[in-house]
């Protein structure tokens, strides 16, 4: 006891700055109709030309270093790889000159013997399903024109990703270097990767494929790092044992020993790769996403739909596939077995694959089925949709009368009226009492480059859509998460809806909320507010189901009730979880904002849009990085909570 007075003192003085900064962000408010200007919105002297500045190290490698050529170089060789995909998919007339695409019979069967060599039945007829489905609605080219893409994206993310894992487990200074960039690349907009492609390969095709490319590969590395560093030391000291070489090592032993973690790399790269290849028809990426862009602009809700189901379930299927790969084991035969015996699947494939082609040479379509001769059933959703729009329209009216009237306006004017110096203060405290200096100074220093870029009521305007959108999120996504917790029939079907809805790309969302709201901010909050949900009751699920069945036994026989074990026992103890849904709902939400300025909005996205139009690379990156800060902000004092709370808990 004698010796905790010097860190009691501490303690103190640390609590005491931290009521100094709380009390210098009311003071900052309340005294803002007497204080000078510089005090309200940051000054001219404190804005910095940080576009201009990155426009111009942009102009030097492009035209001074020559960087052009070699990016136009690598696009070249993506564009050949795209021309083989896209010849042999849906028949562009370039190498390899076949007279006739793949048919489509042939890759419906292809994809039901995928998922049924990796999962059986079940996951053989969803694969195979969907394609029959994409080609008798007569969405066959937009889906291979957006599969083309990913065949040839995702396989470049998963060989460029595993190489830096593996440099960076190898080299921890690199590591070093590494992580904190992958943490920005991975808080960036979609939007911001578009635009320096834009300006360094053009639009189109080719543009889409190295965007995917960049933007899959954060989680590959990521993954690789961590399946390397979780190989067990018993089979490096067998391996070394037995004269082993480095590299030997490194291919025998350490990456098939992290296979589990890299396929699930891979499993977040394919994932990712399809959300972009959507996104990107922003820059002439032609395919599903362009599609549903069109018609979302004209207002088309019945094909919108049809187009949404499709990528669903290309989304489903591609997940579904790739998870399967990364849990299911190798198979082993034992010596001498025939190859036809080991082959079994593939011998039934090839036989499919022959008689399939064949058909499609005397029969038509069965080698393709034209738009003239596809199966729609847009007129229908059209009555169903119109029909269930004009019975809800008054309800719909009035919410979007009363959330722009009485809630969206007010809480917009109130961000904006906020001098910047009072959000900067209320930062730093929050920061402070959470993880002390270092977190104060960490956030404070991301809210300061936002004011710092000239971007301050754009990105409070941006901040009052994520806090309303992840407010009502956390409403309505943290009591069905605590619900369906209740039982374990009703966690496993909650999980399993929110794993699927977390499959579907961002732009989906955007479909019911349109149709039900048109094209205002009512409809992007809605947007965002459903993207938002799903990490909130996914991880309260799982938190409570988390909670050692021991305490929850002490809570029974001490006489507590479920209502009493749930708010003193389970919630607390899944607290620390369910922060970590919380900061995934946040990053969530600012993707989506940015997204959703598509149909409306005066935020940070629609700058970015802007910019992606002007091919402004300096002011889409500087946009770019205050939605990142603000997410990486967030993600700080998230986790730093959370990691406190499970030390206090003894579950770290």
């Amino acid at each position: 006891m004698l010796g905790s007075g010097p860190a009691n003192e501490s303690a103190g003085a640390a609590h005491k700055l931290w009521w100094l900064l709380a009390l210098a962000a009311v003071a900052f408010a309340v005294l803002k109709p007497v204080a000078p200007d510089w005090l309200i919105r940051p000054p001219d002297w404190l804005v910095w030309p940080f576009a201009d500045w990155i426009n111009a190290v942009f102009s030097f490698m492009r035209d001074d270093l020559g960087l052009m050529h070699v990016t136009r170089a690598f696009a070249d060789s993506v564009q050949w790889l795209l021309d083989v995909t896209a010849n042999l998919l849906y028949g562009k007339r370039r190498w390899p000159r076949l007279e006739d695409p793949i048919p489509w019979t042939v890759i419906a069967a292809t994809a039901f013997m995928v998922g049924y060599a990796l999962r059986g039945w079940a996951l053989g007829i969803l694969s195979g399903g969907t394609f029959v489905w994409v080609a008798l609605l007569g969405q066959w080219k937009w889906t291979m024109e957006t599969l083309s893409v990913i065949i040839v994206a995702a396989p470049i993310s998963v060989l460029f990703g595993l190489v830096l894992g593996v440099l960076a487990w190898r080299s921890r200074r690199f590591e070093t270097v590494l992580n904190p960039l992958l943490n920005l690349t991975q808080s960036l907009p979609h939007f911001a990767y578009m635009i320096p492609v834009v300006v360094f390969i053009g639009v189109g095709p080719k543009a889409g494929a190295i965007v995917t490319i960049i933007f899959a590969m954060p989680p590959m590395i990521r993954m690789s790092l961590l399946g390397l560093k979780k190989v067990p030391p018993e089979i490096i000291e067998s391996g070394q044992m037995c004269g082993a070489t480095r590299w030997q090592l490194l291919r025998y032993a350490r990456i098939p020993s992290a296979r589990g973690d890299i396929l699930v790399g891979v499993n977040q790269v394919i994932m990712q790769s399809l959300a972009m290849v959507v996104l990107a028809s922003f820059i002439g990426m032609p395919g599903l996403g362009q599609k549903l862009l069109q018609l979302l602009q004209a207002l088309k809700m019945g094909r919108s739909v049809e187009i949404g189901i499709t990528i669903v379930l290309l989304a489903v299927v591609l997940d579904r596939c790739s998870k399967a790969w990364a849990e299911r084991q190798p198979e082993h035969f034992e010596k001498g077995t025939p190859w036809h015996q080991r082959n079994k699947l593939l011998l039934v494939w090839g036989v499919l694959v022959i008689g399939l082609w064949t058909l499609a040479e005397f029969w038509p379509l069965a080698q393709e089925i034209k738009r003239t001769q596809a199966f729609t059933i847009s007129k229908q959703l059209d009555v169903i949709l119109d029909g269930f729009i004009r019975f809800v329209d008054p309800v719909t009216l009035a919410i979007r009368a009363f959330l722009i009237r009485d809630v969206l306006i007010p809480m917009r004017d109130a961000y904006l009226w906020l001098p910047f110096t009072a959000v900067l203060a209320f930062v730093a405290a929050v920061g402070w009492r959470i993880g002390g200096r270092r977190s104060a100074l960490t956030v404070s220093a991301f809210v300061l480059f936002i004011a710092m870029s000239g971007w301050w009521d754009r990105a409070m305007i941006t901040a009052y859509m994520v806090s309303f959108a992840v407010l009502l999120a956390a409403l309505v996504g943290l009591p069905l998460g605590i619900w369906a917790a209740g039982n374990e029939r009703r966690a496993k079907i909650g999980l399993l809806i929110c794993d699927t809805a977390q499959t579907f790309p961002s732009f989906i969302y955007l479909i019911p909320v349109v149709m039900l709201f048109g094209v205002n901010d009512v409809a992007a909050i809605g947007a965002v507010v459903v993207f938002a949900m799903v990490p909130l009751a996914r991880y309260t699920i799982e938190g409570l189901r988390g909670v050692p069945e021991t305490l929850i036994e002490a809570a029974d026989m001490s006489g507590a009730n479920k209502r009493q074990t749930l708010w003193k026992v389970r919630l607390p103890m899944a607290l620390p979880t369910m922060m970590v849904g919380i900061n995934q709902s946040i990053m969530f939400s600012l993707f989506m904002v940015i997204i959703a300025a598509f149909i409306g909005t005066q935020d940070l996205g629609q700058e970015m849009q802007r910019a992606l139009s002007s091919t402004d690379v300096g002011k889409g990156l500087v946009l770019g990085m205050c939605v990142a800060f603000m997410g990486l902000a967030a993600d700080h004092l998230a986790m730093r909570w959370a990691a406190d709370k499970r030390r206090a808990l003894g579950i770290d």
